[in-house]
């Protein structure tokens, strides 16, 4: 499926990224935010953001999101 969204040229500009960068990075961190609210598994996450689920790991930790989505909640309630 093709996406189509209308930017503004400032936000461009601003991030220094060309239109096929920001596409992957708009992937990503859409991808991230649907992982971290529990929205998408890790496993669609990942296939949503174009990195198999190795990759989408680092890219988790790298933004600062744990992998581990849940398990604090269900260590809890045992």
């Amino acid at each position: 499926m093709k996406l189509e969204l209308d930017l503004p040229e400032s936000a461009l500009s601003a991030l220094r990224k060309a239109p096929e960068e920001l596409s992957a990075c708009l992937r990503l961190m859409a991808a991230v935010k649907l992982y971290e609210i529990g929205h998408l598994s890790q496993e669609r996450a990942a296939e949503l953001s174009g990195l198999d689920r190795q990759s989408f790991q680092l890219a988790l930790s790298q933004v600062g999101v744990s992998p581990f989505q849940g398990v604090d909640e269900d260590l809890a309630a045992l």
